[in-house]
Formats: C-alpha cells, structure tokens, sequence
C-alpha cells in the first residue's frame, strides 16, 4: 500500500492574515501530539506567551470539557489550540463566543429546514458544535477554553494599564470533517461533509483562525454581549426540556448577555453558569 498524501496546510497564508493583528504569531503544525490544548498550556506554565496557532493532524491524547476524549485518525478531524494574551474586562460567555464565531465560519448562512437542505451547524450551550436537519441531531465538534494564570509579557508591554488582567487564552478547537461510527457515543457524530460535500481540514482551518481572531480581539473590548443575538441564530436548545446535573429539569430560553444559559424550571428562571446540560430525549427541536 502507499503511503497517505500528506495533509497540505495554509499556515502561510494564516499567517499573512493574523500576523497583522497579532505581533509574534506564528503557525505550527505537529504529526502528531497528545493534545494541543495541553502543549501550548504546558509552554505557557513555562513562560511562553508568544500568539501560537498549533495543529495536530493526530493526537493521542486529546481532551473535551470536563475530561472527555477527543481523538481520531489523520485526515479525519480538524484539531486545533489558539494561544494568545487577552485581557478582556469580563471573561463570561468566552466559548460561546467561539462557537458563534465557528459556526458563522464554517456556515455563514443558515440554511432553510427541509429534507433536501444540507445539515445546519448550531451550538448547544455551552461548548458544542451541532448539526441540525432532517437526519436528527449530531455533534459536529467541541470547544475547550483555558486559561494560565500569569501576566504573557507581551500583553503587559503592549497594555500596561490591563497587566493585571491579562492571562494566556488556549482556545482548542476538535471538528469532525469526516463521518464516523456512532459506536460508544451517547450522540450520533455529525461531519463537515454533511454542510458541504469536499470541505478538508486545512480549507476549514483557514476559514475558522482569521475571523476567530478578530472576534477574540473584539470580546476582548466588548465581551459577549454584542455576540449574544448571534448565538440566539443558532441554540439548538431554545424551547426545549433539558435537565440538569443538579437533577433538576426545565426548559431552556436562550442565554443571557453573561452567556448565563438560562432555564424555566418548577422553581422560576435560573440562570445556569455551570450545570452539564443534557437535552430530554422526548425533546422536539425548535422551528
């Protein structure tokens, strides 16, 4: 058998793009790796804060919120971690702003319902990438934001004033492009081949990073709040019954201007920041 044809990346041109934004970035992509979330967070505990946009065309030990694994075989997932100083006035709703900015990349326009329509990319509070449409729910991709507790250098030069606010940012990002057996999962798995037939890794890449870091730039000034009417575009959960890690169920009505996903339940509207949040199996999805 021949080998596979390697994966061909637009690190340059990612780099022409963001550099001008970010003084110091730089590209890189790994064969493989244990996780790239967990790369760029061990070099920032080492003191290294430069803007880094790592990839890994394999990972071996990749992980989801709350400890989940997210690994796959070359050329079958887009994975990917974006470091970066930031000093935003308020950290709140910081992934499901990245989801928005995800899915408008990915998908700019959602598409009418209908049998004959392609897949609709939508988020599910609060880190999950969804597709919607006639074959039912299927998870398309993660995010999994962290953060270093130290001041990067670069962002006390550049803002002295934020210093004290300033922390290294990891954004990782996990997106399936091709489909995958639904074997072991709670959820069947979605793919990128179902929003557009032929979309790899590295053309998803290159739509997903410049728009992405305009966007953590802008919520850096402005936080979620300008972003929340776009993440109401695309709530897989408004209007339906969910329930709660609490044992507590209810049913979801959007998010609040914190990112607060905010749920009806027999004791009035809470506002839930926390809570593993599992959709009811009985749930209609919304219109």
């Amino acid at each position: 058998m021949s080998a596979a044809r390697p994966i061909r990346w637009p690190a340059e041109a990612i780099w022409e793009a963001v550099s001008p934004l970010l003084p110091g970035f730089t590209v890189e992509v790994l064969p493989t790796i244990d996780s790239t979330n967990t790369e760029l967070m061990r070099r920032a505990r080492n003191g290294q804060g430069e803007p880094t946009l790592l990839v890994a065309e394999q990972q071996t030990a990749g992980r989801g919120r709350l400890g989940r694994v997210w690994q796959s075989d070359v050329g079958a997932s887009l994975m990917m971690s974006l470091g970066l100083p930031l000093a935003p006035q308020d950290w709140s709703g910081l992934s499901l702003a990245v989801g928005v900015s995800v899915a408008e990349s990915l998908q700019p326009v959602l598409p009418a319902l209908g049998a004959d329509q392609p897949a609709r990319v939508g988020l599910k509070w609060p880190n999950d990438l969804w597709l919607g449409g006639a074959a039912g729910d299927r998870k398309l991709g993660g995010i999994l934001v962290e953060t270093a507790s130290f001041v990067a250098p670069q962002a006390a030069a550049a803002a002295p004033a934020r210093a004290s606010t300033a922390r290294y940012v990891v954004v990782g990002i996990g997106i399936n492009v091709l489909p995958r057996s639904p074997e072991g999962m709670s959820m069947p798995p979605g793919s990128l081949q179902e929003v557009e037939p032929g979309l790899d890794a590295p053309t998803a890449l290159l739509r997903i990073v410049p728009p992405l870091v305009a966007m953590l730039q802008s919520f850096e000034g402005y936080g979620f709040g300008p972003m929340q009417p776009r993440f109401a575009a695309r709530d897989v959960l408004q209007g339906r019954a969910v329930a709660l890690s609490d044992g507590h169920t209810g049913t979801a009505h959007g998010v609040g201007e914190d990112g607060a996903l905010l749920v009806h339940t027999a004791g009035g509207m809470q506002a839930i920041t926390s809570s593993e949040i599992s959709v009811r199996p009985s749930a209609v999805p919304p219109v």
